[in-house]
């Protein structure tokens, strides 16, 4: 079974919704049936590599709202981030532009590094407040995954793998996504947002089903 999830690093959803997958995939015993596929989205395709506002200013900003009223907004997904084990704190957040980010989960994936580098990025942007926009910092999680410093640092002085990240977020439009995460499951079944696993169990274990997969 092949799953397909469109995401960014900078959605706060994306890493609830990863947990509520995986929680998924441990509740049905599939995990070792499935080929999980991550592609490329940007939420903020505009947005500089690094900014000293706040989440909350950014938000607030965007909807032209208050920041106590964005806050109010983060209050909110923080509470859903613990109900699955994470703990973000948008008040040391920063906006970050994502295009690099995912030129260098692109190199991962093909040295068999997909998944860990998803992970890496999401904590370090969501439970560390690392800026994922600096290049510096970019090179630093690919060490942590088992990237050499010489490989990242060719890939961000180059155009490599620019090409396969718009081709991500052009079928992305091309199938409808309006936001992320966004899930395909063997191009037949689409779950949008971060839904609960509950969600996630009945639609792997009817595609296991109908697949005749045990």
């Amino acid at each position: 079974m092949k799953i397909e999830i469109w995401s960014d690093y900078v959605c706060p959803f994306c890493y609830i919704g990863k947990r509520r997958f995986e929680e998924a995939l441990e509740k049905t015993g599939l995990g070792e049936k499935i080929e999980v596929v991550f592609k490329a989205y940007e939420l903020g395709p505009n947005a500089p590599a690094t900014s000293d506002e706040t989440m909350q200013e950014s938000l607030a900003g965007k909807y032209n709202i208050s920041v106590d009223e964005a806050k109010g907004m983060t209050d909110n997904v923080v509470v859903q981030a613990e109900s699955v084990g994470l703990k973000y704190n948008f008040d040391t957040m920063h906006p970050a532009n994502t295009f690099n980010a995912h030129r260098l989960a692109k190199l991962a994936e093909q040295e068999g590094l997909g998944e860990e580098m998803t992970e890496q990025l999401l904590q370090a942007y969501f439970i560390e407040a690392k800026r994922i926009g600096l290049d510096e910092v970019l090179i630093d999680i690919c060490e942590e995954v088992g990237i050499s410093k010489e490989r990242a640092e060719e890939v961000l002085k180059s155009e490599e793998f620019a090409d396969d990240v718009k081709a991500d977020i052009t079928e992305a439009g091309q199938i409808g996504v309006q936001g992320v995460p966004f899930f395909v499951i063997n191009r037949k079944y689409a779950i949008s947002g971060a839904q609960p696993a509950e969600t996630f169990a009945e639609a792997l274990q009817k595609v296991a089903e109908e697949e005749g997969i045990q």
